[in-house]
């Protein structure tokens, strides 16, 4: 949103109204950003443009802080993880693929079972 600075003076306030309600509402649906859209159109006397640019800009910056905040706590716990001596499921995975192919080189090294011959009692 590049007018955001021009319209700063009749609407900064509106600004972090919209802002603070979006960041509250954690999952906010289409519905409630279309109320939003509407009472900020009433009550700022801005445009369904502007305002509909206004709640869009904050819902974006909002995805982008929450995608960034997954990916330290997922940095974080990976982190916890070493230290604990943990390892992941797929570094379990390839471990076990690893571990399947060793056995299967060492099968193919040893050669086919060998017949035992029979017994002199029988």
């Amino acid at each position: 949103m590049a007018e955001r600075g021009n319209n700063s003076n009749k609407n900064g306030g509106l600004w972090e109204l919209a802002e603070e309600a979006l960041l509250a509402g954690v999952a906010i649906t289409k519905e409630r950003a279309d109320e939003l859209v509407g009472e900020l159109t009433q009550k700022g006397k801005l445009t369904q443009e502007d305002a509909r640019e206004l709640v869009d800009e904050v819902m974006g910056r909002w995805r982008g802080d929450a995608l960034r905040m997954g990916e330290r706590a997922g940095a974080t716990l990976s982190g916890v993880f070493r230290e604990l001596g943990l390892v992941t499921r797929r570094e379990h995975e390839e471990l076990e693929l690893r571990l399947a192919q060793l056995e299967h080189r060492l099968r193919l090294i040893e050669g086919p079972p060998k017949p035992t011959a029979p017994s002199a009692d029988a």
